[in-house]
């Protein structure tokens, strides 16, 4: 297992408790509820697939443990700290669907991992020996080393996601949030996404990821949550993707409006 470079000491091995520790979890938009009484844990070293429909609350769930939305009821600790403590000391690192990239802005795939470094910098953010080094970890474990040089505009979806994957690997994030990574792939693309996940698992990492991929679930992830504003179900895909639980998480109610963003 390679470390990456000058990460952060935690204390967020294997051994120390949950990485996500969220319970109770309420969340209102105006008369709009968006989660209710959701709890979720998941362990230090494990995928677990985040499932629901559109307006399910899968947006709103990720907000909540990065700290974006503060919830009525309920509370959410990240390797034992509140999402605000998680974000500021790198712990945490949140993956989009997609990111807004301006192709004419000259920007290497090396530059955009760089960033997750900013944090370690001085104000002046400039790079050390182990910022660099730290990036060269993070472009080798997503496998854009031959990349680095490479326009960030340059690149296709996957490479694209790989690459902000390798900045929160950089920042030594020990939580990921990946919100539907394989949306807009092509099947290389998303197994080579696949093969990343599992290495960032193997080194201790934990990953949430959000996916309409129902049938390849269990090919990656060790756990799953479905969910459509509540919890229906959680533990194995095995376990959770049950006929009698997909008609009732994917035939309740309405689309949310707060999620259709």
């Amino acid at each position: 297992m390679t470390a990456t470079a000058a990460a952060p000491s935690t204390g967020a091995g294997r051994g120390a408790g949950p990485a996500i520790d969220a319970s109770g979890i309420t969340v209102r938009y105006g008369d709009v509820l968006a989660l209710e009484d959701v709890g979720l844990t998941v362990g230090p070293g494990r995928i677990c697939g985040l499932l629901g429909t559109n307006g399910s609350g899968k947006s709103t769930l990720f907000s909540t443990l990065i700290g974006l939305i503060r919830p009525r009821t309920g509370r959410v600790l990240l390797h034992g700290r509140t999402p605000d403590q998680a974000r500021k000391a790198g712990l945490v690192a949140y993956v989009p669907q997609s990111e807004r990239i301006d192709n004419a802005f000259p920007v290497r795939v090396r530059d955009v991992v760089m960033m997750g470094r900013y944090g370690h910098m001085g104000p002046m953010r400039r790079p050390r020996r182990a910022d660099r080094e730290a990036v060269d970890q993070a472009l080798d474990r997503t496998g854009l080393t031959d990349l680095a040089h490479r326009q960030i505009g340059a690149l296709s979806g996957g490479q694209r996601k790989r690459a902000f994957v390798a900045r929160g690997i950089a920042q030594g994030a020990r939580v990921f949030l990946l919100d539907e990574p394989f949306a807009g792939v092509d099947k290389g693309s998303e197994g080579t996404i696949i093969d990343v996940m599992r290495r960032m698992r193997d080194d201790g990492r934990t990953l949430l990821v959000s996916t309409h991929d129902l049938a390849g679930v269990g090919d990656f992830c060790d756990e799953a949550v479905l969910l459509q504003r509540r919890v229906i179900a959680r533990g194995t895909p095995g376990e959770v993707l049950t006929p009698q639980r997909l008609a009732e998480a994917f035939g309740l109610g309405r689309p949310d409006p707060a999620e259709e963003a």
